[in-house]
C-alpha cells in the first residue's frame, strides 16, 4: 500500500516475507540455496539466516567483494573480469555458476554491482547491479538492475530483487 507516494510496508518485513516465500519453495522442491555476493556484502545470506530453521534450506553464502575473491572462491576467470569488469553480466553468471558448482545446493543467487556513493562511471553509474541465478540442470540467467537511492537503499533493493528472482527461478 502506498500513502502519499511512499510505501507503508516496512522494508524489513518485506524482506522477511520474501525470504519466507523463497524458503517455502526451496523446501517444497527439496533443494538448498547458496549465495555469492559482492555489492550486498552478505545481506542476502544474513536475511535468509535471520529466519529460524533456515539450516533446512540454506547451505552457504560467499562474499566475494574483490576480484581475487571472485576468482579464488567462485572460479570466475580472470580474463572475464579483465574484459568485462566485475559489474557485468558475464561475471554475475560466472559467480552463480561457480557458487552452484561448489555447494550441495539446487539454487544459486549472485549479485555484483555499484552501491555507491562512489565508484560509478558514465557506463556503469551508481545503482548498476547484475543479478544472476543458477538452478541445477538449467542454464544460468542474469538481469541488469538500474536502482536509485542511497547505498543502503540500493543494497536493500538488490536483496529483495534477488530473493524474488530465486522464487521465480524455482
Amino acid at each position: 500500500m502506498e500513502v502519499g507516494g511512499v510505501s507503508s510496508v516496512d522494508p524489513i518485513e518485506a524482506v522477511e516475507a520474501d525470504v519466507r516465500a523463497l524458503a517455502a519453495a526451496l523446501l517444497a522442491r527439496g533443494v538448498r540455496l547458496v549465495t555469492a555476493e559482492s555489492c550486498t556484502g552478505g545481506l542476502i545470506a544474513a536475511a535468509c539466516t535471520a529466519i529460524a530453521g533456515s539450516s533446512d534450506w540454506f547451505d552457504r553464502g560467499v562474499v566475494t567483494y574483490s576480484n581475487d575473491a571472485k576468482t579464488d572462491l567462485l572460479g570466475v576467470p580472470g580474463a572475464t573480469l579483465r574484459r568485462h569488469g566485475a559489474v557485468s553480466r558475464p561475471v554475475a553468471l560466472a559467480m552463480a555458476q561457480g557458487a552452484l558448482a561448489r555447494a550441495p545446493a539446487g539454487l544459486a543467487l549472485a549479485v555484483t554491482g555499484i552501491a555507491g556513493p562512489g565508484g560509478g562511471s558514465p557506463d556503469k553509474p551508481v545503482g548498476t547491479v547484475w543479478l544472476a541465478w543458477a538452478v541445477t540442470g538449467q542454464p544460468a540467467e542474469a538481469v541488469l538492475l538500474q536502482l536509485a537511492g542511497d547505498r543502503a537503499s540500493i543494497r536493500l533493493q538488490t536483496v529483495r530483487h534477488a530473493l524474488q528472482a530465486g522464487l521465480k527461478a524455482l
